[in-house]
C-alpha cells in the first residue's frame, strides 16, 4: 500500500510577489481586491498559494492595482531550467547592442550580400515557429546589425528588402527577448521593427509590426497602449484587405488583429466585444483558407485555437474545451510547435475550470504542451502557475506529474501518493 504524502499550499510565485508589494506600500486587502476586480476572498486566496492565476490578465490587473510592473509579480526573466533556455538567454546582450544602432546612421562594418541575410532572417523566424529558440537567436544580434548597414543604403534595390529583412529578424528579436522576460528589450526590437516597416511603406510589414507592438505592450500589462496599436492596424488593413484577391496577406494580418482584438477584449472581460472580433475573424478566414503570411498561421484552424484561447480567458473553459476537440481541429495541419504547444496549454486551461474530474486530463495537455514548445512553456508564468495548481489537485499519481515540476524547475513541491 503506497502511503500518502501530503502537500501543503504554498504561493510558489506571483502570489507572494502580490502580498509583499501590497503590504510594503500599506495598501489594504479590500483596497487592493476592488481596484483589480475581484474580491478580497479570492485575491486572499491569490496570496496564499490557495488559488493560482489562471489568466494573464488577472496579473496584469493586479499589477495595476498595486502599482508595480507585470515583471514584478512575474519574477521575470527565470533561471533557465534547460540548455535550451540558456542559449536563448545568450542572444539577449547581441540583440540589445544592435538596437544601440539607428536606421539613419548605423556602424560602418562590412556586411554581407542583403539577400544572404534575408534568407538568415526567415529562417529565423521559422526556427521561432517551431520553438527553436536558442537557434531563431543565434548571432541574431549580427544579423540585425549588417541588415541596419543596408537598411541606410540610398539605393532602393538594396534598401527595400534590407529593410523588410529587418522588420522580420526585429519580430524574431522581440519574441525571443519577451519570451524570457527582458521585455524593455522586447519593447525596444518592436519599436524598431515598426520604424523598418513604416520605412518600408509595405501595409502587410505595418500590419506584423504592429501586431508585434501590440503584443510587447500586452506582456508589460499596458493595454491601452496595446489596444491602440490594434486600433490603428485595423483601420490601415480595413482599407486594403481583400480575401478574394490572388495574395490574400492584408486580409490575413487584418484577420489576426480581429483575433488579437478578440484577445485584449477578453482580458477586459468586454465578451461581447471579443465574440464580434472573433466573428470577424472567422468569416475572413473562410475565404482565405488556410494561409501562413509571416508565420502567422491565419485560416480556420488559427481562429478555432484562438477561440479556444479567448474563451478560456473569459471563464467558459468547459465550453471552449468541447469546441476545440482533437477530432475538430486539425492542429498538425499547421506544422507549428508553437502553436501546437499553445493549443496544448489552452485545452490544459480549459480543464482546469471543469471540476474536479478533469484535473488529470488537464495534466495530460499540459505535458504534451511543454513537450511540444518546451522553452516557450517553462518561461511562461501562467504555465507554471497551472503547473503548480494543477499537481496540487491531483487525484493520483502520474507519471507526468514530477517530471513536470522537475522540468518547470519548480522544486519543494510533489504530487500526492494515493492508492490507485
Amino acid at each position: 500500500m503506497a502511503k500518502t504524502v501530503p502537500v501543503g499550499r504554498q504561493p510558489v510565485e506571483i502570489g507572494r510577489r502580490a502580498r509583499v508589494i501590497r503590504r510594503l506600500r500599506g495598501l489594504s486587502l479590500d483596497g487592493v481586491a476592488g481596484l483589480a476586480g475581484m474580491s478580497a476572498d479570492h485575491l486572499s486566496m491569490l496570496e496564499s498559494g490557495e488559488r493560482r492565476f489562471e489568466r494573464r490578465g488577472q496579473i496584469e490587473d493586479l499589477a495595476n492595482a498595486v502599482g508595480c510592473s507585470v515583471t514584478d509579480l512575474t519574477g521575470q526573466p527565470y533561471l533557465p531550467v534547460d540548455r535550451a533556455t540558456a542559449d536563448a538567454l545568450a542572444a539577449v546582450p547581441g540583440i540589445r547592442e544592435a538596437l544601440c544602432d539607428t536606421l539613419d546612421d548605423p556602424l560602418d562594418l562590412p556586411a554581407r550580400p542583403v539577400a544572404e541575410l534575408a534568407r538568415w532572417a526567415q529562417q529565423a523566424h521559422e526556427h521561432l515557429d517551431q520553438d527553436r529558440y536558442a537557434h531563431a537567436g543565434r548571432d541574431l544580434g549580427t544579423l540585425l546589425t549588417e541588415l541596419h548597414v543596408h537598411a541606410a543604403a540610398r539605393d532602393a534595390d538594396t534598401r527595400h528588402p534590407a529593410l523588410a529583412a529587418l522588420v522580420t529578424a526585429c519580430h524574431v528579436a522581440a519574441a525571443i527577448a519577451g519570451m524570457i522576460g527582458y521585455h524593455d528589450l522586447a519593447l525596444s526590437a518592436g519599436r524598431r521593427e515598426l520604424d523598418a516597416a513604416t520605412r518600408l511603406g509595405d501595409p502587410v510589414a505595418v500590419g506584423l509590426a504592429r501586431f508585434g507592438w501590440a503584443w510587447k505592450w500586452v506582456n508589460v500589462g499596458a493595454r491601452p497602449q496595446a489596444e491602440t496599436a490594434n486600433r490603428l492596424a485595423l483601420a490601415e488593413l480595413e482599407a486594403v484587405a481583400d480575401p478574394s484577391a490572388a495574395d490574400t496577406s492584408a486580409a490575413e494580418m487584418l484577420g489576426m488583429h480581429h483575433l488579437l482584438a478578440a484577445k485584449l477584449a477578453a482580458r477586459a472581460v468586454r465578451a461581447s466585444n471579443a465574440h464580434d472580433h472573433l466573428s470577424a475573424a472567422r468569416a475572413l478566414a473562410e475565404r482565405t483558407g488556410e494561409r501562413n503570411t509571416a508565420m502567422l498561421h491565419f485560416g480556420p484552424t488559427n481562429v478555432a485555437l484562438w477561440t479556444l484561447s479567448v474563451g478560456v480567458d473569459l471563464g467558459a473553459g468547459p465550453r471552449a474545451y468541447e469546441q476545440a476537440q482533437p477530432d475538430r481541429v486539425d492542429i498538425a495541419g499547421l506544422h507549428s510547435r508553437s502553436r501546437a504547444g499553445c493549443y496544448h496549454f489552452d485545452l490544459a486551461r480549459a480543464l482546469a475550470q471543469d471540476s474536479e474530474e478533469c484535473h488529470d486530463e488537464a495534466i495530460r495537455h499540459l505535458d504534451l504542451a511543454d513537450q511540444t514548445a518546451p522553452v516557450r512553456m517553462r518561461n511562461h508564468p501562467i504555465a507554471r502557475e497551472l503547473t503548480a495548481e494543477l499537481i496540487q489537485r491531483a487525484h493520483r499519481q502520474l507519471r507526468e506529474v514530477d517530471s513536470l515540476l522537475d522540468r518547470f524547475g519548480l522544486t519543494g513541491q510533489r504530487s500526492p501518493r494515493v492508492n490507485n
